[in-house]
């Protein structure tokens, strides 16, 4: 069964930066897509960036552009958000599922990892 662990979040101050991580399992990873999303208190599940299997492809949210990276590093099995430049609109949790431009696996989401833009 796949299954998405994400951790790195915490409580940091506008201008700050984070770096989120997320281990997949129970997927040929090195052969997905894969993806972040967010989800802000009462808001609806968003994409925040992709990246292809093979590391060559990005693709972001208009809100990500020139402060959020996505990296990966298959021999780990992990996927990693560097965000920069946060704001208070970046709050919420954090979550990563395989895709591109959406989720592949709709019904199956880790607990995400918190991040909370605060002064």
């Amino acid at each position: 069964q796949v299954q998405f662990v994400e951790s790195g979040g915490a409580l940091v101050k506008p201008g700050g930066s984070l770096r989120l991580f997320c281990v997949a399992f129970g997927l040929a990873f090195n052969k997905k897509d894969m993806s972040w999303y967010r989800q802000a208190p009462g808001e609806g599940r968003e994409l925040v960036a992709g990246i292809s299997a093979d590391s060559f492809g990005r693709n972001f949210a208009d809100f990500a552009h020139r402060r959020i990276a996505i990296s990966r590093l298959n021999d780990n099995n992990t996927v990693h958000l560097q965000m920069d430049a946060l704001k208070p609109n970046d709050t919420g949790t954090y979550f990563c599922n395989a895709g591109y431009y959406g989720p592949t696996f709709r019904n199956d989401w880790g607990k995400g990892t918190q991040v909370t833009i605060s002064s």
